[in-house]
């Protein structure tokens, strides 16, 4: 058991970053607004999350404008994917391992 705990991933303990990398895992890319309202997040609190997965790593970032507009998107990156899903992967090890207890 102590193991597979091991084999979480602390960047997706909280439940803003899981939400975030499920939502870009799943599609190509999000913007900022879409992302926010989507999870019912403030801007900053978006922001914080969306920033300690940018120090990881983990998700790509690509500022442009539409019109005067800024526009924000974000992407997976490979090894944030990769993370994302060794660590989906450790849940589902914990979860078989309460099954055969």
């Amino acid at each position: 058991m102590k193991n597979s705990l091991a084999q979480f991933n602390k960047a997706f303990e909280n439940r803003i970053r899981l939400q975030i990398m499920s939502v870009l895992v799943a599609n190509v890319s999000y913007d900022f607004n879409s992302l926010k309202e989507l999870l019912e997040l403030t801007d900053g609190n978006l922001a914080s999350h969306l920033k300690a997965l940018e120090k990881e790593a983990y998700i790509l970032i690509n500022k442009t404008f539409i019109g005067k507009k800024p526009n924000t998107q974000y992407s997976v990156s490979e090894k944030g994917k990769t993370a994302f899903i060794k660590h989906l992967e450790a849940l589902e090890n914990l979860i078989k391992q309460q099954k055969t207890q």
